[in-house]
Formats: structure tokens, C-alpha cells, sequence
């Protein structure tokens, strides 16, 4: 049973969520986005198609879509029938087809075909919200970037560090817990733990490495045997 405390000071709250963050590190030590990339274009379109799938989904589609279309003028020219078709499968198909015209007829107009480096430019692209941009940001850029998707919430909630529901006031509380140079590969391993351990419904709280430092402790079985059972097993691409 999860037991209600008193809030943690700042300090205390910082030192335990950087706790949390390095045993994180040592559990996932090649945490990555597992959509698969070879550009920041194909990142982009990736993360704009992992909406309401699942990045293995994705990752069954895009070799498809990478070799048709290359560029950002591709898109901008895609006959919409034919990226439809391909599309399918990932659900929302029809926005989506809409979203990457328009993708890469704004890139074509507005950055000369090629992706923006600024967080600022990116999130004025179709499809583009913060979550996306920080993906590419981070992953192929090398700027540092908090994704805040359903697994980022969930654990920044029940690990204590924000009350926020809404993804950008998340970012902005979760990012003053820690230094700017470990937001992206945080952002991995609260995704990847979520993915594995930490799971909507039903965390594995018994076989977690963190529990000893999650105020959440005791939603899921605590019994180790039994968590074991929930624990999901990599890679998710």
C-alpha cells in the first residue's frame, strides 16, 4: 500500500531523484529511442508516426517510407493515395499523410528542405508539438531535450518529482531537478523503465531497482517472484 508522506525539501528531492536517475544509468546503460534512423528527417517523420502506435509499428513501416521518399521535397510531393496505403497500418493514416506533406512543404519553404535545429522553428512544423522536437533535438542533434510522453508522466508522477499533468509544465519542473546535459538520456531510461518495469496498470514494484527510492512503492506487487512475472523484456523496436 502506497502511504502518504511528507513532501521531501528541495534538497532532499533533488538528491533522490539524481539517485534514481544513476541507478537508472547502471540498469539501462544503451538506452536509446527505439525508432530506427538514419537522418534527422527520418527522425522527425519516425516520431510523427510513432503517435498512437507503437515504435516496433513504426519501424515496420519506414523502410517502406524512407526509400520512397528521401527528402523533404519528396514529401512535399507525395501523391496522398499512395502515402495513405503505406501508412495504414500505424493508425490515423489519413492525418499523418496530411501532417508529412505539410511537413515537408514547410521545410521546403521555410528551411531550405532541411530540419531545424531550434526548438522554437521545430514546433512550428505540422505534427511537430515539444515531445517531437525534443526527440529530434536530442537524438540528432545532440541538443538536450526532455521527452515528455505517457512513460515520462507516469514516472516523473509517482516518483514524486512533479504533480503536473500537463506535458510542458512537467518538462519545466522535472528539468530543474537535474543538469541540462542528462535530460536526453534521462528522458531514455524513465521511457525504457517505463516500457519494461513501471507499467501503466500494474507496476513490477518488486523487482524494481528504484523502489527503495519511489514514494509510489507498493501500487503493483511488491512480492520480488511475483513482479518478475510482469517485467517485459527488450528491445521494443
Amino acid at each position: 500500500m502506497v502511504t502518504q508522506q511528507d513532501p521531501p525539501s528541495r534538497t532532499a528531492l533533488v538528491r533522490r531523484a539524481r539517485r534514481v536517475n544513476r541507478e537508472l544509468a547502471a540498469l539501462y546503460p544503451d538506452a536509446h529511442t527505439e525508432l530506427n534512423f538514419s537522418t534527422p528527417l527520418e527522425l522527425l517523420v519516425a516520431t510523427i508516426l510513432s503517435a498512437q502506435t507503437t515504435d516496433r509499428r513504426v519501424n515496420m513501416v519506414t523502410p517502406v517510407l524512407f526509400a520512397r521518399y528521401r527528402t523533404a521535397a519528396d514529401y512535399a510531393a507525395a501523391d496522398r493515395e499512395e502515402m495513405e496505403k503505406i501508412l495504414q497500418s500505424t493508425g490515423f493514416f489519413r492525418a499523418k499523410t496530411a501532417s508529412l506533406i505539410g511537413l515537408g512543404q514547410a521545410l521546403c519553404d521555410r528551411y531550405g528542405g532541411e530540419v531545424p535545429r531550434k526548438l522554437r522553428d521545430l514546433v512550428t512544423l505540422p505534427g511537430v508539438g515539444r515531445k517531437t522536437a525534443n526527440v529530434v533535438l536530442g537524438n540528432a542533434f545532440g541538443v538536450p531535450g526532455l521527452t515528455v510522453d505517457t512513460h515520462f508522466a507516469r514516472l516523473a508522477r509517482r516518483l514524486g518529482w512533479t504533480s503536473q499533468t500537463e506535458p510542458e509544465k512537467i518538462e519545466s519542473e522535472v528539468g530543474k531537478l537535474f543538469p541540462r546535459s542528462e535530460w536526453t538520456m534521462l528522458s531514455h531510461r524513465l521511457i525504457w523503465h517505463g516500457r519494461r518495469v513501471c507499467h501503466a496498470r500494474t507496476p513490477a514494484c518488486g523487482a524494481c531497482v528504484v523502489a527503495r527510492l519511489c514514494p509510489s512503492f507498493g501500487l503493483g506487487p511488491v512480492d520480488e517472484k511475483a513482479a518478475r512475472k510482469l517485467v517485459r523484456e527488450g528491445p521494443f523496436s
